[in-house]
């Protein structure tokens, strides 16, 4: 099993809109590293789930991925703001995964809690700069970030 961690804003596509529908297609991607990784998913990943560009970002819960890869749909329909003229369904450009609820955690790992735990090595979430929406959590860092989400559901 590998663990990933995926941002999403959540007045977009929040965890609690995931929990609503359960499971949901991971679409709209438009980087070509995010969709490598969303690429790279297989069924039983575990997923962290992260609010970005609000006033409390953080991991908020944790997901699992369904199925992958997944030809992103919206790149074919010219209504979608991820419509990809050069797409095509004979060559698709666009990949994603499908993600199911898990959980949403009782308390928000912070940003800054997770820049004071992890180094920009150990976590790319933490590194200056960084902007992708799919990354890549490696075991030790997922297991250290579960500690600390059932230590603090402990408290």
């Amino acid at each position: 099993m590998n663990y990933w961690l995926i941002k999403s804003e959540p007045d977009v596509y929040g965890i609690a809109d995931l929990e609503r529908d359960r499971q949901t297609i991971w679409d709209g991607v438009r980087n070509y590293q995010a969709r490598n990784f969303l690429k790279s998913m297989h069924p039983g990943d575990l997923v962290f789930f992260y609010h970005s560009n609000t006033t409390a970002l953080g991991i908020v819960g944790l997901a699992k991925i369904t199925q992958s890869p997944v030809i992103d749909p919206t790149q074919f329909d010219p209504s979608s703001q991820y419509y990809d003229p050069k797409a095509t369904p004979e060559n698709p450009r666009w990949h994603t995964a499908i993600v199911e609820f898990v959980e949403t955690f009782p308390t928000l790992l912070t940003l800054d809690s997770l820049r004071q735990t992890f180094t920009p090595d150990e976590l790319w979430l933490v590194r200056p700069g960084n902007r992708l929406s799919v990354m890549p959590v490696p075991e030790e860092v997922a297991i250290k970030i579960l500690a600390k989400v059932r230590q603090a559901n402990e408290a």
